[in-house]
């Protein structure tokens, strides 16, 4: 009896209790009911070292896109042929066709007398422009208005003028101006008593229109624009008969550019015009402006057209 109640033997015991209590349910005459003692751990976990940013950045390695050339070859890369030998096909099997101008405007008038649509439907294209520079820099959004050789509204624009000369004020009222007037003008346009579809100023009264900066916004006097000068009737006589469009989501072009009604060299005019006045913003050397060209009406499908034939050719290329 001595040998049971030795030191040693408690130890022993307190060691057997312990992992029995560790390892789950005793599995002799122990109640699976009874409390357990759950180890916890009293070490802290070993922290993971970080990877330095800038050697992972020199492991990274980029993907240059994959450039195919597919002049010599003798269908597309991924296409099926250079084009159908039916009539009715699947279009991503084949490469997309690419009409010239004056094509693609008799396609829309034909569109138009199938599908018995009005004759009057106005006539968009929508360009995709590539806006990149040199050393990483891009072409800034840009709104511009031009005169078409060939308008397509009935009615004239409206041009507020700001001066405060009456000299040129009068003048202002003689070419066509619906308003023309100095700060007066400012507290009516705030309270939308008056509007305008163009605003032009002189250079000396633009530092106290400052208060229509947020009311008129895109419409706001600029040089850029050709909306701030002293020829007064020079910018009227664009403003009145001119055509504005804007450069949207950073790289496209949409805008309207004639009725369908009108005759094929008129349209044909006004798509010229625009499209000049669009490849003016960026120098030619970098090469071509316009990445995607499509025109169509109002309920037509959209054609997509050769935007360099529309463009007259530099002396270099005609050599």
């Amino acid at each position: 009896m001595k040998l049971f109640s030795s030191p040693v033997f408690t130890v022993l015991a307190g060691c057997q209790r312990q992992l029995l209590s560790a390892s789950g349910p005793a599995y002799s005459g122990v109640s699976q009911t009874a409390p357990r003692n759950i180890p916890v751990r009293t070490f802290a976990a070993v922290k993971t070292l970080k990877k330095d940013k800038k050697d992972d950045a020199e492991k990274e390695v980029k993907k240059e896109k994959r450039v195919i050339d597919d002049k010599n070859r003798h269908k597309p890369f991924g296409k099926t042929a250079w084009a159908p030998v039916d009539d009715v096909y699947v279009m991503r099997y084949y490469p997309r066709t690419l009409h010239d101008p004056a094509e693609a405007i008799d396609m829309l008038k034909k569109f138009q007398t199938l599908d018995f649509t009005p004759h009057n439907q106005p006539v968009y294209i929508d360009l995709k422009l590539d806006m990149k520079l040199e050393k990483k820099k891009k072409v800034d959004p840009f709104v511009s208005t031009v005169h078409l050789p060939h308008a397509f509204k009935a009615e004239m624009n409206r041009v507020l003028v700001f001066t405060e000369d009456a000299n040129q004020a009068t003048v202002a009222r003689e070419n066509g101006a619906v308003f023309a007037g100095g700060v007066e003008l400012i507290q009516p346009i705030l309270d939308d008593e008056i509007s305008a579809d163009f605003y032009v100023a002189v250079p000396d009264i633009l530092p106290k229109l400052v208060p229509l900066k947020n009311k008129l916004r895109k419409k706001f006097p600029k040089s850029k624009r050709g909306s701030v000068g002293i020829n007064v009737p020079k910018m009227l006589e664009l403003f009145k008969t001119g055509h504005e469009y804007m450069v949207e989501s950073d790289c496209y072009v949409r805008t309207q550019i004639a009725t369908l009604d009108m005759p094929s060299e008129h349209i044909f005019a006004n798509l010229q015009t625009i499209l000049v006045d669009v490849c003016s913003h960026r120098p030619a050397s970098l090469g071509p402006f316009i990445e995607r060209a499509i025109i169509a009406s109002h309920t037509s499908e959209a054609v997509w057209f050769k935007s360099e034939d529309v463009l007259p050719k530099s002396p270099e290329k005609e050599e």
